[in-house]
């Protein structure tokens, strides 16, 4: 997912109780200051009171399913390494946290079986596929022998493909299928995502938050139950305003921060 922090105009100012909150979901970790998509990031994110993490996963040359975001180490660790065409030997060696703080020297690149490890009872993991159909099958495989929960693990992907895939090989598992939104508001678009969006099968929606999305073209899908997420929000205008659109969850940077603020 990208990052995302816009402001929101809004003259509503409402303290929210934690009832009222939808769940916070901590954006590849606590990524407002630890570095994203590490061991850390996701143990600072539980430190914050998140009550979920997102994680994006590729799979390397050797068929190892590991936690980075872009498809190649150029911005997390300055040398840039494909990481398909990658061994997780080298990728293992990699340092992936002094681009964000010198105290992060060393960070290494998680597997997913890392990431699982620090998951708590409880809690939730949005799992997101960056590559295509082939990390599917080492997936089911990992969560299979982690005994991962599927009240806890929902698998995420843009990939419509993906989505069915997972659908058809792990069903257990919930499955949302990400979409910006993006143009919505064009004519004929609104059809468009829909049908997409039921072709892939998927059992929850996940939506930039500035999107020109509205609150009547999710309405059915609520009532449908569909679990609905938005991304990446760390304005807390924007926030109140996913909240009265209804959505089950919010992807944040900042999930500490973003709390304090919602319960003012």
């Amino acid at each position: 997912m990208r990052i995302l922090f816009a402001v929101f105009a809004s003259t509503t100012v409402a303290t929210l109780s934690a009832a009222d909150l939808p769940k916070l979901v901590a954006h590849r970790g606590a990524s407002h200051a630890a570095p994203e998509n590490t061991l850390s990031a996701f143990k600072l994110a539980w430190q914050e009171g998140a009550d979920g993490i997102e994680g994006d996963f590729h799979l390397s040359s050797d068929g190892k399913v590991v936690c980075i975001h872009d498809f190649d180490t150029k911005r997390v660790a300055g040398e840039k390494l494909v990481i398909a065409q990658t061994s997780w030997e080298q990728l293992s060696k990699l340092d992936v946290g002094s681009w964000k703080d010198a105290r992060y020297k060393g960070e290494p690149i998680p597997l997913l079986t890392d990431v699982l490890d620090v998951l708590p009872a409880g809690k939730k993991f949005f799992l997101e596929i960056k590559a295509g159909v082939e990390i599917v099958e080492p997936i089911r495989k990992i969560l299979e022998e982690k005994k991962a929960d599927p009240a806890q693990v929902t698998i995420i992907s843009f990939n419509d493909d993906v989505i069915r895939e997972c659908r058809e090989k792990m069903p257990q598992f919930p499955a949302h299928w990400i979409s910006d939104l993006k143009e919505i508001n064009k004519e004929g678009k609104e059809s468009y995502y829909l049908e997409r969006f039921e072709a892939t099968k998927g059992q929850g929606l996940q939506f930039q938050a500035t999107s020109p999305v509205t609150a009547q073209w999710l309405a059915p899908l609520k009532e449908k139950h569909i679990p609905l997420t938005s991304w990446t929000v760390d304005d807390p205008e924007i926030a109140r305003k996913m909240i009265s659109y209804g959505v089950s969850n919010i992807t944040t940077n900042r999930p500490g921060p973003l709390r304090a603020e919602l319960s003012k």
